[in-house]
């Protein structure tokens, strides 16, 4: 393979610099580095994302309206002990997620890699079939819930204009922000996340203030005030300690939401990543801390500062029109801050829906290379953009609509159910895809040359796979009490489930695949030398001052 020339990149704006090799844009007539060179047909995408980028993608859509708005549901059906504990569990599934994706594209960062892709190639052409569409069904319907959450976030204020109104604006601007490069897409995204992270940061420590009394009204010292009355927990279905538990299970499940699909950002965008090897593990390695902090404290700290009977949170029978964080601050007593903060939540709503158009896109991209979806969505302008792939994409979104007929809670909690349990049985199969490349790995003697590794693996990953699948199969069990049915809430927590088995056996039965490819068939080599030899020739950033050093670990 040709060697291209090395070049540094200055970023004038900020006086700090970082070394990227020229060898990641696009090579005209070198196919051993992507997907679309292998399969010989579609467009190329290009590797415009940095590392910063790379980082706050993640941070970014992990960081959306599942804690700022969903959040507050959780903590009015299950009280604050069961939100709280419902997140810390959720973060220990997506850490081994984001560690079983991390290893597989670090080892073939090729791209226009997706997940799909790494189905077809180490379990089965049926199953990668049925998860890609299922993906890109979850990430298109994840970006109609985030339009109807900043429609709700906007109705705080009340404004004349309709929500008909305030939905379209929402995404077109994300429209936009994904059309034109991948490099824009990425700078908007780097924005909007670094809004996030210090909206979510003074808010940890703002909680933390009224929690010790510093309310300037006369609510005093909270504490654990609302733990205590109304209390810790809010039993689910049946009084007493089944109640409790049932309580923090529903949470759990529910919790799924803010962080479904979260760890695939960062695996969908390493075929588009500046020095791949070197910054994905970086972002996987950071990635659960960062949830642990934002997550961690803010599930706290929103159980500490709003009541779990307050009747302006989130459900199905009142239209929400607040994020919990915006009732605290309401609370204590805090004049205009609700309205900067409000403002903030709703930056991460269109964050977060970028983040996923982006995504959903990559996923149907992918699949057009290798055969699964048309080959018109294979095809990129001349920015890399796979620009059918993202109308396509963004065409789903307008389902956001149905929040104009009825309450913005009610369809808000339909989106977030669906994408959840679709959320789930894509980590079922990412696992089982891990489990399979790592035997084959272990086949070919070829364990040993993984360049990112995690630990507790392989036991890890078989564990979590039984939970998740636990949480997959009763997401939606409270719609068996006949005090609970619902025909509509009934087919949002399990439609997904007979769509996927009709997907898979479908197109097993159409393809007469065989059940999985056996080990010794496995390709763990194809694209691997084309890759050590690309990213042999990075060269990582050299800190020449404190600020440089303290941004290069930042970002």
């Amino acid at each position: 393979m040709a060697r291209n020339e090395t070049f540094v990149e200055k970023e004038q704006s900020d006086g700090l610099h970082q070394v990227e090799s020229g060898i990641y844009g696009n090579q005209p007539g070198i196919g051993g580095d992507s997907v679309a060179g292998h399969a010989g047909h579609g467009g190329e995408t290009q590797r415009g994302l940095k590392s910063r980028h790379i980082q706050f993608l993640a941070l970014g859509g992990a960081i959306g309206t599942g804690l700022f708005v969903g959040s507050g549901g959780i903590l009015a059906l299950t009280g604050p002990a069961p939100l709280f504990m419902a997140y810390l569990s959720m973060m220990i599934v997506v850490w081994n997620v984001m560690n079983n994706l991390a290893e597989i594209v670090t080892y073939l960062p090729m791209r226009g890699i997706t997940i799909p892709y790494f189905v077809k190639r180490f379990v089965d052409p049926s199953l990668a079939f049925a998860v890609g569409w299922n993906y890109w069904y979850a990430y298109a319907i994840l970006i109609a819930a985030e339009a109807t959450a900043g429609a709700i976030l906007l109705d705080y204020w009340t404004t004349p204009v309709p929500d008909a109104a305030w939905i379209t604006i929402f995404l077109l601007v994300i429209l936009f922000l994904n059309i034109v490069a991948v490099g824009v897409f990425g700078e908007a995204e780097f924005w909007f996340a670094s809004i996030k992270f210090i909206t979510i940061m003074g808010l940890i420590i703002l909680g933390f203030v009224i929690f010790f009394g510093g309310s300037p009204n006369d609510q005093g010292r909270l504490g654990f005030r609302y733990w205590n009355n109304p209390g810790a927990f809010k039993p689910y279905i049946v009084d007493g300690h089944a109640g409790n538990f049932l309580a923090y299970w529903t949470a759990f499940v529910r919790a799924g939401f803010a962080f479904i699909t979260s760890p695939e950002l960062i695996a969908l965008a390493a075929g588009e990543t500046i020095a791949p090897r070197r910054n994905i593990p970086k972002a996987a390695r950071r990635f659960v801390w960062r949830l642990a902090i934002f997550y961690g404290f803010g599930s706290f700290i929103i159980g500490v500062i709003v009541p779990s009977d307050d009747d302006r949170l989130l459900s199905p029978s009142s239209n929400a029109t607040a994020s919990p964080f915006v009732i605290g601050i309401g609370r204590a007593g805090i004049k205009g801050l609700n309205h900067v903060i409000n403002a903030a939540v709703l930056t991460s709503a269109w964050s977060a829906g970028n983040a996923f158009l982006f995504s959903g896109s990559r996923v149907l991209y992918g699949m057009a290379l290798t055969g699964d979806a048309p080959k018109i969505f294979g095809k990129t302008n001349r920015k890399g953009v796979p620009w059918v792939a993202v109308l396509a994409t963004w065409v789903i979104g307008l389902l956001a609509y149905l929040n104009v007929s009825n309450t913005g809670a009610q369809v808000f909690t339909w989106f977030s159910n669906i994408s959840t349990i679709s959320g789930f049985v894509a980590w079922i199969v990412v696992m089982i895809t891990y489990i399979r490349f790592r035997k084959a790995l272990v086949y070919n003697n070829l364990l040993h040359t993984l360049p990112f590794k995690t630990p507790f693996q392989p036991y890890f990953v078989y564990a979590v796979l039984f939970i998740v699948c636990l949480l997959t199969l009763t997401n939606g069990f409270q719609v068996f009490v006949p005090s609970n049915w619902s025909a509509a809430n009934f087919l949002a927590a399990y439609i997904t489930i007979p769509i996927f088995l009709a997907l898979y056996f479908g197109h097993k039965i159409w393809f007469r695949t065989s059940f999985a490819i056996k080990i010794p068939d496995i390709d763990v080599i194809t694209g691997k030398r084309e890759m050590d030899e690309l990213c042999a020739l990075d060269e990582a950033p050299v800190p020449k001052n404190w600020l440089q050093r303290a941004w290069f670990w930042l970002a």
